[in-house]
């Protein structure tokens, strides 16, 4: 995880098996960024200086064939600065983000989130997850995909987050981006229904996900 120095401590302190690296001028250290076979950018970014110099460092330098999962405030300043993303790129847009990628009403991708699904997939060569009720997961040249599980009590900050991490997870082991983004979207979700079945809709956490995301992720572990 590349953060502010304020930010590791308290990572650290919850989860200390994570490699953590003070990042407080926006630059990625060069041999980090090229370690990296997918790289998830977005959450906890933030849209001021430091976050759009290191969205510009990621599409700037990361290595030929690095994989690339935008998330979060990667794509609100991707859509204040379009530009040409790498081959199989996945955006995990919910409907604000995906109209301010297109440059449309959030009511508009509502009405029509098929039709805003394609539209972001022509405009940046890329796969899409659109996340919200009856999320829709597509890419150029192939067929929408609906994740039809999930629950209201996933309408909550954080979440979004641990499903961008589960599909780069995915896709760092070997799926294909667009197999990757739809296999995530339906683990995160399958996740969430098993978590809200434990304990209830009401005061859903992304943390409640992550037991689930392990046992399902790994099934002969249930059965």
């Amino acid at each position: 995880v590349a953060t502010r120095a304020l930010h590791v401590p308290a990572l650290l302190a919850r989860r200390p098996e994570v490699m953590a690296r003070a990042v407080d001028d926006g630059r990625v250290p060069a041999a980090l960024l090229a370690s990296a076979d997918v790289i998830l950018c977005g959450p906890g970014l933030g849209q001021g200086d430091w976050g759009a110099a290191m969205l510009a460092q990621v599409l700037d330098d990361a290595r030929p064939g690095t994989r690339l999962v935008l998330d979060a405030d990667a794509l609100n300043l991707l859509a204040r600065r379009p530009r040409a993303l790498p081959a199989d790129s996945i955006l995990t847009p919910h409907p604000g983000e995906a109209a301010r990628l297109l440059g449309i009403e959030a009511s508009e991708v509502q009405r029509d989130r098929a039709g805003a699904l394609h539209g972001l997939c022509r405009r940046y060569a890329a796969v899409v997850v659109l996340k919200g009720a009856g999320t829709l997961v597509g890419a150029t040249g192939r067929g929408a995909r609906r994740i039809s599980a999930g629950n209201p009590g996933m309408a909550v900050g954080g979440m979004g987050d641990v499903l961008a991490g589960t599909i780069a997870g995915l896709h760092a082991q070997g799926l294909e981006a667009a197999d990757a983004a739809a296999c995530g979207a339906l683990l995160h979700a399958c996740a969430g229904d098993a978590a809200a079945g434990e304990g209830g809709e009401r005061g859903l956490l992304p943390a409640d996900l992550m037991p689930w995301l392990r046992r399902l992720a790994n099934p002969q572990a249930t059965a």
